[in-house]
């Protein structure tokens, strides 16, 4: 039988293929190579925070140089994921793909044997560049290989990644605690992330093909054809103006800046995104990169029940993250914000208050509740909203936007944790963090924007809005 024949006359014909076909050829093996970068994000977050206690140790740091030292990976990520977001809109997706990972690779060696403080930060710095570029390009990747009616469910997958690898991240680090590594512990973990950072890089360079609709702004239909035959299976034929079968000139392409993204167009959208990115991310990180410090809070400090506690807590973020991509194109993703904000902030609360008058196993079950609620909610929606709220000619730039409200999100709450629990204890630090989730609940609430089974792909940018902004 001979292959399905598809017809290509100009980029709206390449969306409609798109938001219409069914799996491309490896799907599962593109869009987990393309989530490989968030699986590498979440261990090389978490691997820090497993040793943070021996860290604190080891080199004497007070509550605001390790609040700094964690902090380094969220500033690195928010230089990166602002150049990223433009570059992966100007230079494509698959380019990103193959630089950003170094980033990971060479960081995580030199970190691993870093003989003080200082270098070690400079490792997270760099390694943070290389979460920031690669968070944009992989989420947009995956939102341009998907249907329409599937794109919420693949995006939205990124959160169960991120906690599978954070678990992964305990499970590594065990038989290195068995073999005595000691004080050093925390370098075998930092150290191991340069394993997985090469092999999705392998795999990128076996499965990877650029985007189409990126393609078929900036190659041309010809190479956007090659491209949908090599990834779908499918025979397509190019009837289109010449013009139209080459890459454009340079000068006929619009100019493009974070300025589209205030315009009126996108305004009400990139609020509410950044919002929930920038809340979500600083109750996770004031929280989730803490959570060997929290179990060593309510479990004891024998590291080996420090690293079994972090893996129970992580597992309500496998189930949570895991169910929402699932349950994301029925409900939509405002509504699962909403939901998971509800659960995050009702946890904190009774955390914050009954803190002392509840046992230690249900105070634990509270915790394991508050990831459930911010993977199942905010946790994934802030950049699946990010990602899905603009066309391709622009998704770079409203992915990288959102990355960057999770970065600065992600030093507040790095910050946060150790300098106010350090000065009024985890009861009353839990309290104020409910602040956090309250702020993300309102927001929600008020601005009803839904991207979950919207066609953004094909809406005419105004850009024209962008230069009166400018002029007035």
């Amino acid at each position: 039988m001979g292959k399905e024949q598809v017809i290509i006359g100009s980029k709206s014909d390449v969306i409609n293929f798109l938001n219409n076909a069914g799996p491309a050829r490896n799907a599962l093996v593109v869009i987990f190579t393309a989530l490989g970068g968030v699986f590498i994000d979440a261990y090389d977050f978490t691997s820090l925070g497993i040793g943070a206690v021996q860290l604190k140790a080891q080199f004497g740091l007070s509550a605001f140089q390790l609040g700094s030292l964690t902090a380094a990976m969220g500033f690195g990520a928010l230089l990166g994921a602002v150049f990223g977001g433009y570059l992966v809109d100007k230079l494509g997706r698959k380019r990103m793909f193959y630089a950003d990972l170094w980033f990971f690779v060479i960081s995580a060696i030199v970190g691993a044997f870093a003989p003080n403080i200082a270098i070690l930060a400079v490792c997270r710095f760099i390694m943070g560049i290389g979460v920031g570029l690669d968070f944009p390009v992989a989420l947009s990747y995956i939102a341009e290989f998907s249907s329409l009616k599937g794109k919420g469910k693949w995006v939205n997958l990124w959160q169960g990644m991120w906690f599978v690898a954070a678990s992964l991240s305990f499970l590594i680090i065990l038989p290195f605690y068995f073999l005595g590594a000691g004080p050093d512990l925390w370098r075998w973990a930092v150290g191991f992330g340069a394993v997985p950072a090469i092999v999705v890089l392998a795999l990128r360079k076996l499965f990877m093909e650029e985007s189409p609709l990126w393609a078929a702004d900036h190659l041309g239909l010809k190479e956007t054809g090659r491209i949908l035959e090599s990834t779908y299976g499918v025979k397509v034929i190019v009837n289109c103006k010449p013009e139209d079968l080459f890459a454009p000139k340079e000068e006929t392409k619009p100019k493009i800046s974070y300025l589209i993204l205030f315009s009126r167009q996108y305004r009400v959208r990139t609020i509410m995104a950044s919002v929930i990115a920038a809340t979500q991310s600083m109750e996770y990180f004031a929280v989730g990169f803490y959570l060997p410090v929290i179990a060593a809070l309510l479990f004891g400090k024998e590291f080996l029940w420090v690293i079994l506690g972090s893996l129970v807590f992580n597992c309500f973020g496998i189930a949570g993250g895991t169910w929402q991509a699932y349950v994301v194109g029925k409900y939509g993703s405002r509504k699962l914000a909403i939901t998971g904000y509800i659960i995050a902030f009702v946890c904190l609360l009774t955390l914050g208050i009954f803190k002392n008058h509840l046992s230690i196993y249900f105070q634990a079950l509270l915790i394991g509740m508050f990831i459930f609620g911010h993977s199942f909610g905010p946790g994934a929606q802030g950049m699946s909203m990010a990602t899905l709220s603009y066309p391709a000619t622009i998704r770079g730039l409203g992915s990288g936007f959102g990355q960057a409200m999770v970065r600065t999100g992600s030093i507040i709450g790095f910050y946060f944790f150790p300098i106010v629990l350090a000065a009024v204890g985890l009861q009353q630090t839990l309290l104020v963090l409910s602040a956090v989730p309250a702020i993300g609940l309102i927001t929600a609430f008020v601005i009803k924007w839904e991207p979950i089974g919207k066609d953004v792909d094909t809406e005419a940018i105004k850009y024209d809005e962008v230069d009166q902004n400018v002029a007035q």
